[in-house]
């Protein structure tokens, strides 16, 4: 099973580095937009000194890996060298065979597409393990040995690269598209870590509590745990119950508690991942394919 799930993190490692190197190539390249980053950085490189951002990703990076690799731990570190050749393996190769995406006069559309084809990549990436080395391991080692948080890190980097990018080689039209494409990579990364699959959790508290989980355990075949609880007005113990529904069950669940019980109270949270039986686990214990 080890192995299995390695070779699956090492698969999609390869996948998101694919679809990231695709979109830098076909939409930030083509159109002439910058990056935030270690990648904003190969596009400067590349402008000024023609460079193939597929050889100065790895010149960047490899001096990196030397001072990281012990905080990154073994296997995030093969994980990271795995993603980081991977994204030059597939920028050479998107470089040499390439589509050409008529995008320059619709800059928005292609910042669009970039932020989403760069989000999705690097959210692929990072949900299996990985990274693409680069701010990543610096923002770390800032966080370990300085205290500075990562994400303040990763701004003030991908600030400063954009600035660079805006006074050298691209105008004021292009840089306000970068932060386009840069937000929305941001947003669509945010996305891939939480979960595609949003279910959605109901804390219940009621005087019917054993007919309301016996009624979610005979019709929506959801497991219910009780919780024990204690009322700060009332100061008398209350049982509370916990469940987790599909996000596509939660009107069903609400009809069900108010047949049952009108007056009960029911708080609805989001639940960004979910696992076990029931989402990611069969009755049986056994993945659900």
């Amino acid at each position: 099973m080890l192995f299995s799930m390695r070779f699956k993190n090492i698969l999609f490692i390869l996948l998101g580095s694919a679809i990231f190197s695709f979109g830098l190539v076909h939409f930030n390249m083509q159109n002439n937009l910058a990056e935030g980053g270690f990648t904003g950085i190969t596009l400067l490189l590349y402008s000024f000194f023609h460079i193939n951002p597929a050889y100065s990703n790895l010149l960047l990076n490899i001096p990196l890996f030397f001072i990281g690799w012990k905080l990154l731990g073994r296997v995030s570190f093969y994980y990271t060298l795995i993603g980081t050749f991977s994204v030059s393996l597939f920028l050479w190769i998107f470089q040499r065979w390439q589509f050409h995406i008529p995008l320059h006069d619709d800059l928005f559309l292609a910042a669009l597409f970039a932020g989403v084809f760069i989000g999705v990549g690097l959210g692929i990436t990072f949900r299996y393990g990985g990274t693409t080395g680069g701010v990543d391991i610096i923002a770390r080692l800032l966080h370990k040995y300085r205290q500075i948080s990562m994400g303040k890190t990763m701004f003030i980097f991908d600030a400063c690269v954009i600035l660079a990018s805006l006074l050298t080689y691209i105008d004021y039209r292009e840089a306000m598209y970068t932060l386009v494409a840069v937000f929305t990579g941001a947003r669509v990364i945010d996305f891939m870590q939480d979960g595609a699959y949003a279910a959605r959790g109901a804390m219940i508290i009621s005087n019917q509590n054993e007919e309301i989980a016996a009624e979610i355990n005979k019709r929506m075949e959801r497991g219910v745990t009780i919780l024990k609880g204690y009322g700060s007005y009332t100061k008398q113990p209350r049982d509370v119950l916990y469940c987790v529904v599909g996000k596509n069950e939660i009107v069903r669940l609400k009809n069900m508690i108010h047949a049952v019980d009108p007056h009960a109270f029911v708080s609805v949270t989001v639940v960004h991942d979910v696992f076990g039986e029931g989402f990611t686990l069969d009755e049986n214990k056994q993945p659900i394919q």
